[in-house]
């Protein structure tokens, strides 16, 4: 049974766990942080030009940044990791979106599991640094400008994925937010997972740690006060036209929310 890089069935932060000398003599802010996940994504960038770059090391490198992370404050709490112990065949992992944090650290908890793959904006894969990398991973690309093209896009190059083993991440949501809002959070990932005879897992997060930057959404200030919260449901197996089960998808995350914002 494949564990990854975590061997129980939750992860929490040590509350121990010491801060990075460097990081704390920069006045907490965001400075070291940013400029050792720079480093990280640059050396990644340069692997996929050389060839290198294939899951195990998209894992490792999504790692890194995880270990980034608690060194320059963050603290995890993380549940349902033996609903990814469990899973036989492939999944639609479907999650709200609220940061660029979700995007670099579900890798290295998905990823040792099972292949998986991003639903992604097009300005994403022709980023001139993260592009590269995003294209590495074969992901669905959308362009959202047009909700019929990309749903069907998704249809089509989401059931092939799926059928040669590889799992999907969807955030429903147009785009990143703090504030969860059922009426936005669309049917896309339901529907694929009901085409493509495949379960769903729920997923919810808060990682409102990782702020998004007003002109540079990827490189937004951190606020180490906030925990970061990540939960992983039970699959769940698509019936009828599917209007329950993301029912379902949605009070597992406003649920979790609530529990989480106190």
């Amino acid at each position: 049974m494949k564990r990854g890089f975590f061997s129980t069935d939750s992860y929490h932060t040590n509350e121990n766990t010491p801060r990075l000398i460097i990081d704390k003599i920069m006045f907490n802010t965001r400075l070291y942080f940013m400029s050792k996940y720079f480093a990280i994504v640059l050396k990644s960038r340069s692997d996929v030009l050389k060839g290198r770059y294939d899951t195990e090391a998209w894992a490792l490198s999504s790692y890194d940044v995880f270990k980034l992370i608690e060194g320059c404050g963050g603290r995890f709490h993380i549940t349902g990791l033996e609903n990814l112990d469990i899973c036989q065949g492939p999944k639609v992992f479907i999650s709200n979106h609220m940061s660029t944090l979700e995007t670099m650290v579900f890798p290295c908890l998905i990823a040792p599991h099972m292949e998986v793959t991003f639903v992604v904006k097009e300005s994403l894969v022709e980023h001139p640094f993260f592009g590269p990398i995003m294209r590495s991973r074969n992901p669905i690309v959308v362009s959202r400008s047009n909700s019929r093209e990309d749903f069907q896009i998704v249809m089509k190059t989401g059931q092939k994925l799926l059928s040669e083993g590889t799992s999907i991440i969807i955030f429903p949501q147009s785009t990143r937010t703090v504030e969860f809002r059922p009426k936005e959070f669309n049917t896309l990932g339901v529907k694929l997972a009901r085409n493509a005879k495949v379960q769903v897992i729920p997923v919810a997060i808060k990682t409102d740690f990782w702020g998004n930057d007003k002109y540079l959404k990827d490189f937004g200030p951190i606020d180490r006060s906030k925990p970061i919260y990540m939960a992983f449901g039970k699959p769940l197996s698509i019936e009828g036209s599917g209007k329950e089960e993301n029912e379902l998808i949605i009070e597992f995350i406003s649920s979790h929310l609530a529990e989480w914002n106190g």
